[in-house]
């Protein structure tokens, strides 16, 4: 495997890894923070709440994007909304640090790809992952994957992956398969 340098997206997810929701009517300071942000990075819709009960898998991957210098979506709170080929450039396979989007009924999900476990399966970088940041194994069939855009002169670029992308890591869960995603 060659060696890659890493995204700053993903190093700066990676950053957060254990983060998580304080239950009841206290908030996680940092959450909050991230929240209030919103709607001053490229025109982006701002938040209208102030709290972590509402799933925020869109928000830990629009704060790592737009800390970047990548493009967020319109609507970065509805993790369906990811995977818009307006604003991403859709992947036919993952590649490390790309968008997965987890269709479902009941609401979807998004997070970033990391690697694989021995099993073969996903390894996927999210917030709101059993209710804080962390890595857990997703099954391939489930997923759409989308790269992220650039935020240039204000305006959204899309950008490929480099080859050596496609490569992915083997990767440790800090989490469970099925930990609630919501």
């Amino acid at each position: 495997m060659t060696k890659q340098t890493e995204l700053p997206w993903i190093a700066k997810g990676k950053g957060y890894l254990g983060l998580r929701e304080i239950p009841g009517p206290q908030h996680n300071p940092e959450i909050l923070r991230w929240l209030v942000k919103f709607g001053g990075y490229n025109g982006e819709e701002k938040a209208w709440w102030a709290n972590d009960e509402v799933a925020w898998c869109g928000l830990f991957v629009g704060m790592c994007l737009a800390e970047s210098d990548r493009f967020v979506v319109p609507a970065w709170y509805r993790a369906g909304a990811w995977a818009d080929e307006r604003y991403l450039t859709r992947l036919s396979k993952p590649a490390y640090g790309c968008l997965a989007v987890k269709k479902r009924t009941g609401g979807n999900h998004v997070f970033f790809i990391v690697g694989k476990d021995k099993q073969g399966r996903l390894m996927g970088l999210g917030g709101n992952q059993g209710n804080r940041v962390s890595i857990i194994p997703f099954n391939a069939a489930e997923l759409s994957y989308w790269w992220p855009s650039y935020w240039r002169d204000k305006q959204c670029v899309k950008s490929e992956p480099a080859a050596v992308r496609y490569e992915l890591p083997l990767v440790d869960a800090t989490g469970k398969q099925g930990e609630s995603e919501a």
